[in-house]
């Protein structure tokens, strides 16, 4: 399944405890859409389907649906705070192209 940089974990850690809910699992998924046929979807949830993928990932709890998760093996969240801008990446070894917005994949 998908794993985070220390940077990202810190990040998720950071906006989990802003929104005060101790139940919060980081939700990770694809969706058809973009500009490339599949983009990426990230969100707090407290819901969870059996299933679901559920996995601790540097002391986050990272979920993400059976289909999403086929994409996502081997994938890598990223966080980068600079002069460029701020924001989540996702480093996907199964997308064979991307958009140059980088949310987006094929």
């Amino acid at each position: 399944m998908i794993t985070l940089t220390d940077s990202a974990a810190v990040k998720v850690k950071e906006l989990m405890a802003q929104e005060g809910d101790e139940g919060l699992m980081l939700r990770v998924a694809v969706r058809p859409g973009g500009c490339s046929g599949f983009s990426y979807e990230m969100f707090f949830d407290t819901d969870r389907s059996t299933d679901d993928v559920l996995e601790e990932v540097s002391g986050v709890k990272v979920v993400v649906d059976p289909s999403s998760a086929q994409l996502l093996k081997g994938a890598t969240l990223d966080y980068r705070d600079g002069l460029q801008g701020a924001g989540f990446s996702i480093d996907n070894p199964n997308a064979t192209r991307t958009c140059g917005c980088g949310q987006s994949f094929s």
